[in-house]
């Protein structure tokens, strides 16, 4: 994996994380029903990024999550070819995480909430209906 300023460029396709060949077969085999009839899938985001999307739903931004992930995806491909201003936007979060003044967590501590939180009961998600 190459580093711009640092930062880890994750555009070396030899490098992605999530290079599964199961999930790539099935990418290619749906491509050209997905670009004559578009593409449904179920998404789950954990309590935060949850959260996050349905607040601007409850100010009226958006109507719904897939219209919020609708236009959050249009965004992420828009910024795809300015490379320059992705990387740049990751090194200005990195830094802010590098700057934040709390105390970090110790990795004991770390490791003890995840070991609890392996066997915690999780919560059942929320699920989205679509009225109409």
């Amino acid at each position: 994996m190459t580093q711009i300023g640092g930062v880890p460029d994750m555009h070396d396709e030899d490098d992605y994380p999530y290079d599964n060949p199961v999930s790539r077969a099935q990418a290619e085999s749906l491509r050209e029903q997905a670009r004559a009839g578009g593409l449904r899938f179920e998404a789950y985001l954990p309590p935060a990024l949850a959260d996050w999307l349905l607040e601007p739903i409850e100010r009226g931004m958006f109507a719904d999550p897939s219209e919020a992930v609708f236009a959050i995806v249009g965004n992420f491909r828009d910024l795809e070819p300015h490379r320059d201003l992705r990387d740049a936007l990751l090194r200005r979060l990195l830094q802010a995480a590098v700057d934040d003044p709390r105390p970090g967590t110790p990795h004991e501590q770390v490791q003890a909430e995840m070991a609890r939180r392996r066997v915690e009961p999780r919560a059942v998600p929320a699920r989205w209906r679509r009225e109409g």
